[in-house]
């Protein structure tokens, strides 16, 4: 039970832990090829109780996505904490299916987060390579998470290769 409130803690982190988060190494290294999406989503977790451990939480995860990304998605989260409950990480794998930038097709996700006392959480998650699907088969990319105001933010920084990156 610890781990499934650390879990609902990094969903429901209060803005001040958040507001201050880095820029993720991966946004340096953007070229000139590569756009930029951004947005919110929403997120439902449940517990699914087939975790490996006691010391590890299995959730489902359900998202959907407004803005740039207009997308639902489904997945599974393993989260591990440990005392306090204020510290932890998490990782996850989803499929997201929707529309970015006018584009239709879906594409899967890798997410993994961190947090520990007095420090802004780190939530990344990369696009599977090969993953894309329809119109965003070779899309690669990097999606930042921040809460603000429990609010869920994401920044995608996104490319395609190949001659599916034509617009």
């Amino acid at each position: 039970m610890r781990v499934f409130s650390l879990v609902v803690l990094l969903v429901l982190m209060p803005s001040r832990y958040v507001s201050s988060q880095q820029p993720n190494h991966h946004e340096s290294s953007m070229t000139a090829t590569q756009s930029k999406a951004a947005g919110t989503f929403d997120i439902q977790l449940v517990p699914t109780g087939h975790a490996p451990d006691a010391s590890l939480q299995s959730l489902s995860l359900a998202k959907t996505y407004h803005g740039d990304l207009e997308a639902t998605s489904k997945g599974e989260m393993l989260a591990s904490g440990g005392p306090p409950s204020t510290s932890g990480g998490y990782v996850a794998l989803e499929r997201v299916t929707g529309t970015l930038a006018g584009r239709s097709g879906s594409f899967s996700a890798m997410q993994f987060g961190t947090m520990s006392p007095g420090t802004a959480p780190q939530l990344t998650m990369q696009v599977v390579p090969g993953s894309g699907t329809g119109d965003l088969t070779g899309l690669s990319g990097t999606m930042t998470l921040t809460i603000t105001g429990g609010q869920h933010h994401y920044t995608l920084h996104y490319g395609f290769s190949g001659p599916e990156s034509r617009p």
